[in-house]
């Protein structure tokens, strides 16, 4: 039986194969030996290609850095840095490296970097007066040979913890690809695990909360071969799908990490093939769509669907028959066969039996409300709130609800109730509330705020609060007149400050966020540099400040242009 096993998880890929691996499935070859590891410790993964992320796939690999800050790191192989970028969140401090063969590495998190690199972003971020910068680099500006240091490893941008974001991406297209298709493994010999799968019963045309579920139990039988609990075929009556829930592991109790390819087999015939081998930034926010993700929302659970929703843009699907909807024509029993991949090829299988059951009634799932379609625009407006929805912020149709109720303690207006925070959404749709009683003086401190999610921002005009989002749920007009909150941590005034290398602040914003910060010595712009995970904010000293006593002031701004202003005297 394990020689059978083997054999199927070798012999059924229906796409073009790796020609150094016959067990994965690829549209390319790709160049081995070509990337060296950036770091000089041996790797060690954290997190791999393709995860799923609360918001978008995963698009490079996460090197562990010994739970480090500092470890150098370097060119993985000749080039020229083409961009260097500081955000903040997001990849924090960044280098894009552009090769000569036509592929661009990226390195995300780092915090420093080498003394050229610095030069050039701090001479951006003084000319523009910011922190967080973008620059793109000429040609050659900066080139490198392969194993050249390039900077630092880190822990800033959105990291949560110590690591090395890595990634490798087409050049022409930005578009990333999967790093250990070229060579760059991490040591891996556990096949993935199959926690779960999910039948959807899927005969009204709406996808949604109130679709049926079932969640058959999973038993392990042996490594890599899963079976259900019950032997007996799972009854269906008419269009149904499937989906599943399966994780990568590398090494016995490690990361929960993202599996490389997903096939679903009905009677030996390939229905739906996902492959995580290249993916798009435009489409990564899809992921709600691709997953199952009211069930997630409700219970953390991702549940990956083998089905795809009519108006779901992603392309990791290679082979999808009738978009992954499944009718059986007869009443004989089926053979359905998950087998699920990491990318060095280690397998698993899931076998079971479907049939048709003319005692099997599904729950209906009725329209309770107006059906918005996901192919147009739609609208909706009420006398005081109205939502404009563009085609294409919709993956599927929509049951659309509305319901008002009455104002909440420190709101505007009423709060309304626009379908639910069960449904993804693509892009933003625009949002109007016309308040019920918000002072003149207070409009342009107006804003949307979430029951569920806090502010969602926007302005005050022509009598209506107007935000454009991407969220569904309850929402009503609040107003934001509280400034920020700075706190010094290793400054009073007069302090001699001689013997640090730096002053450093927590700043926070209890409404609608953090917009801005600046400060100023003896009323001259200095850099001040920002971790938002931590509310941290601080200033590193110029060798070249004068002896002597100076003037220091911090100016934090909100998006609703409440402000903040700490002014002190330090000697140096």
């Amino acid at each position: 039986m394990k020689k059978q096993l083997l054999a199927f998880c070798l012999g059924l890929s229906t796409l073009i194969t790796h020609a150094q691996n016959k067990a994965i499935i690829t549209s390319r070859d790709y160049p081995q030996g070509y990337f060296r590891n950036p770091l000089n410790i041996a790797p060690d993964a954290s997190g791999t290609f393709g995860e799923l992320r609360s918001t978008h796939f995963h698009a490079g690999d996460d090197y562990r850095t010994q739970q480090k800050v500092g470890l150098p790191l370097h060119a993985a192989a000749e080039g020229f840095v083409s961009r260097v970028r500081v955000q903040i969140g997001g990849g924090g401090n960044s280098v894009y490296i552009d090769h000569p063969n036509g592929y661009t590495t990226v390195y995300l998190h780092m915090d420093k970097f080498n003394d050229a690199l610095t030069n050039i972003v701090r001479a951006e971020q003084y000319k523009l007066k910011r922190f967080d910068v973008d620059i793109t680099l000429p040609t050659g500006q900066v080139k490198l040979t392969k194993g050249q240091y390039i900077g630092n490893a880190g822990n800033t941008g959105g990291s949560a913890g110590p690591h090395l974001h890595f990634e490798i991406r087409d050049t022409k297209t930005q578009r990333p690809l999967n790093p250990q298709l070229f060579g760059l493994r991490f040591t891996d010999n556990f096949a993935p695990t199959i926690n779960g799968i999910t039948v959807y019963d899927l005969n009204d045309r709406i996808f949604n909360e109130h679709t049926p579920r079932r969640h058959p139990q999973v038993k392990a039988i042996r490594t890599g071969h899963y079976a259900l609990a019950s032997s007996a075929p799972i009854p269906v009556n008419g269009k149904f799908g499937l989906g599943i829930n399966t994780i990568d592991r590398h090494r016995a109790g490690g990361f929960r990490n993202g599996v490389y390819s997903i096939e679903l087999f009905l009677d030996g015939h390939v229905i739906s093939t996902v492959v995580f081998e290249e993916l798009d930034f435009n489409t990564s926010r899809a992921i709600h769509s691709y997953i199952d993700y009211a069930y997630w929302k409700q219970s953390k659970a991702k549940v990956q669907k083998s089905f795809k929703d009519p108006g779901n843009p992603i392309e990791i699907f290679k082979h999808l028959e009738h978009e992954g909807i499944i009718e059986l024509k007869d009443n004989a029993v089926h053979e359905i066969k998950y087998v699920v991949k990491d990318v060095k090829g280690n397998c698993s299988e899931l076998n079971f039996k479907v049939q048709n059951s003319n005692g099997y009634q599904p729950k209906s799932n009725p329209i309770r409300g107006e059906q918005f379609a996901y192919d147009r625009a739609n609208s909706f407006s009420a006398s005081h709130v109205k939502v404009d929805m563009p085609a294409g912020v919709l993956y599927s149709d929509l049951d659309f609800v509305y319901q008002p109720s009455a104002p909440i303690a420190m709101g505007f207006s009423h709060v309304h109730h626009i379908g639910n925070n069960l449904t993804p959404l693509f892009t933003t749709y625009n949002l109007r509330i016309k308040p019920t009683h918000l002072p003149a003086h207070l409009e342009s401190k107006a804003l949307i705020a979430s029951v569920e999610s806090g502010s969602e921002g926007g302005k005050f005009e022509n009598g209506w609060v107007t935000v454009n989002t991407r969220n569904l749920g309850s929402f009503y007009v609040a107003v934001d007149t509280i400034p920020p909150t700075i706190t010094a941590r290793n400054l009073t005034n007069g302090k001699n400050v001689a013997a640090q290398s730096k002053i450093d602040f927590t700043i926070s914003d209890n409404f609608s966020g953090i917009q801005s910060f600046n400060g100023y010595i003896d009323d001259k712009w200095v850099l001040m540099e920002y971790d938002s995970k931590n509310r941290h904010l601080w200033h590193r000293f110029d060798k070249d400040l004068a002896k002597g006593s100076h003037k220091f002031r911090l100016v934090v701004k909100d998006w609703k242009d409440n402000e903040r202003v700490y002014e002190t005297s330090f000697v140096r």
